[in-house]
């Protein structure tokens, strides 16, 4: 990741900071109306798992370029409980709150690319790219 702005989340506002920073990236790499939004949706629900079960953390936007076009990466870290089940936490309509279950897997349908680093005791590190078309 190049020039990437971090953004610490620990309450309702700083998950709009997230969306707010998110679409302002989007639209500089000039992805489309349609993606800006996949992206935006992606981001809110991942960074609202930042907070509520990840305790808060931080997540990192940063516009990246693999020379043949650009996009975004961004990146949510929390140092929380960690996710004891995580093919269970990827399962559509699995969920521990009061959701509708789509959070993780919807966010991974959502953009290109989604990497998670997860364990108990050590936190969740999410990691999502969406590519310009």
């Amino acid at each position: 990741m190049s020039n990437g702005e971090r953004i610490l989340v620990g309450s309702d506002q700083d998950v709009v900071r997230v969306r707010q920073l998110v679409r302002t990236v989007a639209v500089a790499v000039k992805l489309s109306l349609v993606d800006q939004t996949k992206l935006v949706t992606a981001a809110s629900e991942l960074a609202r798992n930042t907070l509520v079960y990840g305790g808060g953390g931080t997540v990192e936007v940063a516009r990246v370029d693999n020379g043949r076009r650009q996009g975004i990466q961004i990146v949510f870290a929390d140092e929380g409980p960690g996710i004891v089940d995580l093919d269970l936490a990827l399962t559509d309509g699995y969920t521990t709150g009061n959701g509708l279950g789509l959070g993780l897997s919807g966010a991974r349908r959502l953009v290109d690319e989604f990497v998670i680093d997860t364990a108990v005791g050590r936190g969740t590190t999410i990691t999502v790219t969406k590519w310009c078309r």
